[in-house]
């Protein structure tokens, strides 16, 4: 489902717009969706994610978060079903992967900076790449509101940003900023230094991330655990393995 062109860059620079895969109608009622479960969830809204002992990160202050979208409602299932960016993840963790975690993060005004990392514990990948990520744009990520940073090639790096950085909060000379129109869509290869930026506007900057790892790591969340038999039923069984819940 990727060109030629599309594979070459994400295998050169560690990610690659799939562009936009969500129609505008799609992205309202994805919002529409969110906003009610951040009024039911309140306080408690991401606590599946903060629960897991493979998280990568505390939890965030500086971002509203939900957590566990698979068994939050039939609209989420495009983020972990869609052909094209399930050929992306292909073209990093090969055949045998799974997803890790559905989540939703958005920056708050004023806030949602984080230091350049990488998603694999802060181990270098050496080129047997365990975890790939697809950002789904809910709002256009300009350059002033929490757009995520990207040094590209640095998935081939043999150091991690914190061994040759002195202040990995600070912008690096070769990044870039994702900026596109809400809807699009990023594969990101999540060994290459990425970490999202300061939202300095006075709105949410929304996204969901689809995140996978190789099937011989743990997920993020444990999808077994958490699945309900009504997501279940609604999955063909191609699905169901990759969520890694047959």
């Amino acid at each position: 489902m990727l060109t030629t062109n599309e594979l070459e860059v994400l295998e050169k620079d560690g990610y690659v717009s799939l562009g936009q895969l969500l129609s505008h109608e799609q992205v309202s009622a994805i919002n529409e969706k969110i906003n009610e479960l951040i009024h039911l969830e309140g306080k408690n809204a991401g606590s599946e994610l903060f629960e897991s002992k493979y998280i990568r990160h505390p939890k965030e202050e500086g971002a509203d978060r939900l957590a566990d979208l698979v068994n939050k409602g039939a609209i989420f299932d495009i983020f972990y079903t869609h052909a094209k960016v399930l050929s992306g993840i292909t073209a990093v963790l090969g055949e045998h992967f799974k997803l890790s975690s559905l989540n939703y993060r958005a920056a708050k005004p004023g806030l949602g900076h984080q230091k350049l990392h990488v998603d694999y514990g802060n181990l270098i990948a050496d080129g047997n790449y365990k975890v790939c990520n697809s950002i789904w744009l809910l709002d256009d990520f300009v350059e002033n509101n929490g757009a995520t940073r990207i040094v590209p090639g640095t998935h081939k790096s043999k150091s991690l940003p914190n061994e040759v950085m002195d202040d990995v909060n600070l912008p690096h000379p070769n990044q870039v900023l994702i900026q596109a129109p809400a809807g699009s869509v990023f594969i990101f290869n999540s060994h290459v230094w990425h970490g999202g930026t300061t939202n300095n506007t006075n709105k949410l900057r929304r996204s969901i991330h689809s995140y996978f790892c190789a099937s011989d790591q743990p997920q993020q969340l444990n999808q077994k655990k958490y699945i309900t038999e009504e997501t279940k039923n609604r999955l063909d069984l191609k699905y169901q393995k990759i969520l890694d819940v047959l």
